[in-house]
C-alpha cells in the first residue's frame, strides 16, 4: 500500500529582514523576551525561513497574542477580534479567495473610502501595493491573530477556497477553444488541482482532530462534513465544489487503489498517509447514491500516543474491578458499544497494563489501528482467506497467554473465541451492542450454547463517548430546573458548568471527549439466568441489585457533578 505525503509546501518562505523589521527589538523592549532567547529563535529562523516570531512562540519564548499586541502598540496599527465580527459579502468579494489564501489577509470593511484589510503580517508591504493595484482603493491595514484570520477565511472564502477559484478559472478556459500542447497541459494543471483540492480536506479534517469525513452528493450540491467529537458539521466547502464531485471521488478512489471506472457496486479501501511527522490510516468506503457516489473516510492517527487506563475516564471503583478481571487467566472479556465509542483505545490500554515478559499476547485485527510494543499483531485479509475465526485457530498454536480479537462478527469467530477462553487463554474482544447485558444476548442470538457462554464469559465493559466541556471558555452557570430530569441527584451547593463558545472549540462549548463505562461481573445468578435465556433487561436489574452492575447514565451523570460536562450532553450519550 502506498503511503501519500500530504503536507503543503509554501512556493517560498518568507524571511524577515531583522534589521529592516525590528520585531526582535519591539518584544526586546517591551521586556517580553530576552536576548539569549531572541538568539536561539533567529538560529531556529535561519534554519527553517519562518517568521521570526513564530519561532519565538513555537519555542515558548512569548505568546501569540504578547506579539500582536507589541506590533499593534509599535505601528499604531489597531487590533480586531474576528470571531465574533459580520462582513457584507459585498466586502467579501473585494478580493478573489486565491489572493486572500495567499496573502492570509482579509477585507473587513470600509472606512472613508478605504478598504479595512485584517492582516497579521504588517511587514510585507509589497503584498498589500498589489492589494491597493487590484482594487484601485486605498487599503487601511488592521492587526488579527493568525489563528483567527485562518479561521475566518474557513468560514467565508471556505475549505480549499484557493484551489477552487483556480479550478473553476480552468473550466472557464477550457470552454474556449484550446488545442494540441495547450489542452494537455491544461489538463496536467487541472490534475494537480484536484490532487491538492483532496489533500487540502484531508489536511482541514486532520487539523479540526475528525474522526470522519462524510462526501454525500445531493441532486443540487455536494456536501462535505466533519464527525469532530462524534458530532458531524459542515467542512465550510465553497458551492463551487459541487462541479468538482466525480473528480472529488476519482482522486480518492485512485490514493485507496480501487476502481474509478466501477460506479455500480459498492468499494472498501485504504490510505496511508503522512503530515508533520504522522502516520493516519484513512478507511475508505465508497457507495453509489441515486446523484452520485458517497464516500466516507475513517481517519487513525496510527502515531498517536496510547492511552493508560487511568485516563480514559473509569470511575474508581470499575478500574479496581476492570484490573481484576484481565489478570485472570482465562476467560472472555468483552468491550461494547457502537462504532467509535473508543472500544479499541479501551483494549490497547488493558492490553499494555498486562503484557510483560512472561506474558504472550497476540492480536487479530481489522485494521491494526496502534502498535503495542511487545505484543504480536495480525492484520486480517479476508481476499487470502485469513479471517479471524482462521486467524484465531493458528494463533492458538503459538502458545498465547492472551489474545484479543479486534471484533466478534460471527458464530464462527464467537464459537472459537470460546473454545480459546476454556483452554485456558484470556480473550479480549469487541461487541456491537447498545449496553453491557445486551452482550450476553447478542452472543445467544448468534447461536452460542447458553452453557458455553455462562461459563467462558467473566465480564463486559460498556462504553460511550461524552464530549468535555472546553476549558477555554468553561464557566459556572445555574441551570433552569425543568433541565434536570427525574433520576439525576442533586446534592446541596452542587456547581455546574458549561461551555460559552469560543475559537478553541469552534463555537460549540466542547473540546476533547472522556469515556462513559458500565461494568458487568459475571457472578453465579446472572450465568445462571443466561443458562435460562433470560432478555437483557432482566439481567441488568438482578446484576445491579446484586453490585455487580454499574450504569452508563450514572457514570454520566458522574461527569456532570464533577464538571467535566453538561446535562444535555449527559443525556444524549445514555438512556434511562
Amino acid at each position: 500500500m502506498t503511503t501519500v505525503a500530504i503536507d503543503r509546501i509554501p512556493a517560498q518562505p518568507r524571511r524577515y529582514n531583522e534589521d529592516a523589521v525590528g520585531i526582535g527589538s519591539i518584544l526586546l523592549e517591551r521586556g517580553l523576551i530576552k536576548e539569549e532567547q531572541l538568539e536561539q529563535a533567529s538560529a531556529e529562523q535561519n534554519r527553517t525561513g519562518e517568521r521570526l516570531d513564530h519561532a519565538l512562540v513555537r519555542l515558548g519564548f512569548v505568546s501569540s497574542g504578547e506579539v500582536l499586541k507589541a506590533i499593534g502598540q509599535q505601528f499604531a496599527m489597531p487590533i480586531v477580534d474576528l470571531n465574533d465580527l459580520e462582513v457584507a459579502e459585498d466586502i467579501l468579494g473585494t478580493l478573489p479567495p486565491k489572493l486572500v489564501f495567499k496573502q492570509q489577509c482579509v477585507p473587513i470593511g470600509r472606512n472613508n473610502g478605504a478598504l479595512q484589510v485584517a492582516t497579521c503580517d504588517p511587514f510585507e508591504l509589497t503584498a498589500f501595493d498589489e492589494l491597493r493595484l487590484l482594487t484601485g482603493m486605498a487599503i487601511e491595514l488592521v492587526l488579527a491573530d493568525e489563528q483567527d484570520i485562518r479561521k475566518f477565511i474557513r468560514t467565508h472564502y471556505g475549505v480549499a477556497g484557493d484551489t477552487l477559484d483556480e479550478l473553476s478559472a480552468e473550466i472557464e478556459v477550457t470552454e474556449t477553444e484550446v488545442t494540441g500542447a495547450e489542452a494537455q497541459e491544461l489538463e496536467q494543471a487541472q490534475a494537480a488541482s484536484v490532487i491538492k483540492l483532496v489533500n487540502d480536506l484531508m489536511l482541514e479534517a486532520i487539523r479540526e482532530r475528525a474522526t470522519d469525513v462524510h462526501i454525500e452528493p445531493y441532486e443540487d450540491r455536494l456536501e462535505i462534513r466533519y464527525r469532530i467529537d462524534g458530532v458531524l458539521s459542515h467542512a465550510g466547502v465553497p458551492s463551487t465544489v459541487n462541479r468538482f464531485r466525480n473528480a472529488i471521488v476519482s482522486r480518492i478512489k485512485i490514493m485507496a487503489n480501487l476502481n474509478i471506472a466501477e460506479k455500480r457496486k459498492p468499494q472498501d479501501g485504504r490510505i496511508t498517509l503522512r503530515h508533520k511527522g504522522r502516520e493516519y490510516d484513512l478507511r475508505i468506503s465508497v457507495i453509489p447514491m441515486i446523484f452520485g457516489e458517497g464516500v466516507v473516510l475513517r481517519i487513525l492517527n496510527k502515531t498517536a500516543a496510547m492511552f493508560q487506563l487511568e485516563e480514559l475516564g473509569m470511575a474508581d471503583e470499575n478500574l479496581r474491578r476492570w484490573d481484576e478481571l484481565i489478570i485472570r487467566p482465562h476467560g472472555i472479556l468483552l468491550v461494547t458499544g457502537p462504532t467509535g465509542c473508543g472500544k479499541s483505545t479501551t483494549l490497547y490500554a488493558s492490553l499494555t497494563r498486562i503484557v510483560s515478559d512472561e506474558v504472550k499476547a497476540i492480536t487479530i485485527e481489522d485494521p491494526v489501528e496502534y502498535h503495542v510494543d511487545g505484543v504480536n499483531q495480525i492484520q486480517i485479509k479476508p481476499q487470502v482467506g485469513l479471517t479471524f475465526a482462521t486467524g484465531l485457530r493458528s494463533i492458538l498454536r503459538h502458545d498465547p497467554d492472551t489474545i484479543m480479537i479486534g471484533e466478534i462478527r460471527d458464530l464462527e469467530t464467537a464459537e472459537a473465541a470460546v473454545q480459546a477462553s476454556l483452554t485456558g487463554h484470556l480473550v479480549f474482544s469487541t461487541l456491537h451492542t447498545n449496553d453491557a447485558p445486551g452482550a450476553l444476548t447478542r452472543l445467544l442470538d448468534m447461536g452460542v450454547e447458553p452453557f458455553l457462554v455462562a461459563s467462558s464469559l467473566e465480564g463486559v465493559m460498556g462504553q460511550r463517548l461524552l464530549r468535555r466541556i472546553c476549558n477555554a471558555c468553561k464557566e459556572p452557570y445555574k441551570p433552569e430546573a425543568s433541565e434536570f430530569p427525574p433520576d439525576f441527584k442533586r446534592p446541596r451547593g452542587l456547581q455546574l458548568y458549561h461551555g460559552t463558545g469560543c475559537r478553541e472549540c469552534r463555537q460549540t462549548g466542547f473540546r476533547g471527549r472522556v469515556g462513559l463505562y458500565e461494568l458487568l461481573v459475571m457472578n453465579e445468578q446472572t450465568r445462571e439466568m443466561v443458562m435460562t435465556k433470560a432478555n437483557a433487561r432482566e439481567i441488568a436489574k438482578v446484576a445491579v441489585a446484586a453490585g455487580d452492575l454499574t450504569l452508563l447514565r450514572d457514570a454520566g451523570f458522574d461527569k456532570v457533578r464533577a464538571g467535566v460536562t453538561t446535562i444535555p450532553e449527559a443525556l444524549r450519550a445514555t438512556q434511562a
